[in-house]
């Protein structure tokens, strides 16, 4: 009989419990971090991204506005000021075209990790081949993987719920991994979502957990967030046990955030009710990001981390386009 944990945020049978698990010399988190986002081309010559840096912490929202980073040419329209005419690009065909600039505006990325006990967990030590990280472990990594980009890019960003303004420039990224690091050893949280504050218009939030708690618990903190006219991002992040339930036989599941036990015979049997189970709470997530504009993806321990790293980068290139 194996013991492992059992997360009951949503009445689930989890597996496992927490391992830190990385031998040999830790790597600094930092490293492990850029190694990651080398994969990504830097915001400011990705596609998905601003063309031109104006000015540090200030850069284009990819739609029609004020300022002096071209955007794209449109064709003439009746109303459109003369002045407003390129006239090489008309004299390139029989049409004539307005040159569009892109709107210029302070942008600030709010960055936010679950530091609850159901993210320490991890079953890679129960499983054959198991060599996957805890869920805190692979959030920690991608946070500061994403503040790579977003530092090389000229973006302002911070940690929600430090109370410290966004920091731009090569240092930010410094102080954001400090700041990680050092939360790894305050007491975990007792809540997976991130208390509300008010924060400008025109930030972006990054929101990093397993996503587990019941929907009315989750959708009432992004709707607090959202109709403060915030757009966010949410990423969740589970073991592969958590998803697949592969164990079989007599398995003991021990609660992580809960001192519940639970004893089944044949957890094979059960697999199918909590794969749908599972599904439901999944679907249920994405249709609360969709409901108010965000967006939302899906990320396992065992697969690599620069898939996630890609699918944040192009959800926040997108945010700017619109």
């Amino acid at each position: 009989m194996i013991s492992a944990p059992v997360l009951n945020k949503i009445g689930l049978s989890s597996v496992a419990e927490s391992l830190s698990g990385h031998r040999g010399a830790p790597v600094p988190l930092r490293h492990r971090a850029e190694q990651a986002a080398a994969s990504l081309p830097p915001l400011l010559v990705a596609a998905e991204r601003v063309a031109t840096t104006v000015a540090q912490g200030v850069h284009g929202r990819r739609r029609v506005g004020q300022g002096e980073t071209f955007w794209q040419f449109r064709q003439y329209q009746p109303g459109d000021a003369a002045s407003r005419i390129d006239w090489r690009e008309s004299a390139k065909s029989q049409r004539l075209y307005v040159r569009e600039t892109e709107w210029e505006a302070a942008q600030s990325v709010w960055l936010w990790r679950d530091g609850s006990r159901s993210m320490e967990y991890s079953s890679a030590g129960y499983l054959p081949g198991g060599t996957w990280p805890t869920k805190r472990d692979r959030a920690d990594l991608l946070l500061v993987a994403l503040a790579s980009p977003l530092v090389r890019g000229g973006e302002r960003l911070t940690l929600l719920g430090t109370g410290i303004a966004p920091m731009s420039g090569r240092a930010a990224l410094s102080r954001i991994a400090e700041m990680i690091e050092h939360s790894a050893d305050a007491p975990p949280t007792k809540t997976g979502l991130p208390a509300f504050e008010p924060l400008p218009r025109s930030a972006q939030l990054v929101w990093l957990g397993d996503f587990l708690a019941p929907l009315d618990e989750i959708n009432a903190a992004v709707a607090l967030f959202a109709g403060a006219g915030l757009k966010g991002h949410l990423l969740q992040i589970v073991d592969p046990a958590e998803e697949d339930l592969p164990f079989a036989g007599r398995i003991r599941f021990e609660g992580v955030e809960e001192p519940d036990a639970l004893v089944v015979s044949r957890v094979e049997n059960l697999r199918g009710d909590y794969a749908e189970r599972f599904r439901r709470h999944r679907d249920g997530l994405a249709q609360i990001a969709r409901g108010v504009g965000w967006s939302i993806g899906f990320h396992r321990t065992d697969r690599p981390p620069h898939l996630a790293l890609l699918a944040l980068h192009a959800a926040l290139a997108a945010d700017h386009r619109r």
